[in-house]
């Protein structure tokens, strides 16, 4: 295929879509609400759309991987945000290295897991 793509912007789901739309604008993300059931979230390059929909089965299964320049920084000012004291269900793995390079994990309140990562 010869198209030319712009982005890739996956949709996820909220148990609580107040609560995560609140965390994401914690994260830095700029929200445009599309309506009263789905929002855009923007950061640089980056986009995706959270939906106040949950479904067990999709949330505890949705993934997302976020590629940084470096790690090391960004985990330094994600454990600055202090997020965990605000939302009770968020949860920071830390940093693992591999072959490829390193990552970190970040479950949201609803529970999507974020891969952070730096590749080599």
């Amino acid at each position: 295929m010869r198209s030319q793509i712009k982005s890739l912007r996956p949709f996820i789901g909220a148990k609580n879509f107040e609560e995560s739309r609140n965390f994401y604008q914690d994260l830095g993300f700029q929200e445009t609400v599309l309506s009263a059931n789905m929002s855009v979230f923007k950061l640089g390059d980056v986009a995706f759309y959270l939906q106040n929909a949950y479904v067990k089965d999709w949330v505890d299964n949705s993934m997302v991987f976020l590629e940084v320049a470096d790690l090391d920084t960004y985990l330094n000012q994600l454990i600055t945000l202090d997020l965990s004291t605000k939302y009770k269900s968020i949860k920071i793995t830390p940093t693992k290295n591999y072959d490829w390079g390193k990552e970190c994990f970040l479950h949201d309140p609803s529970g999507i897991l974020w891969h952070i990562g730096e590749f080599i």
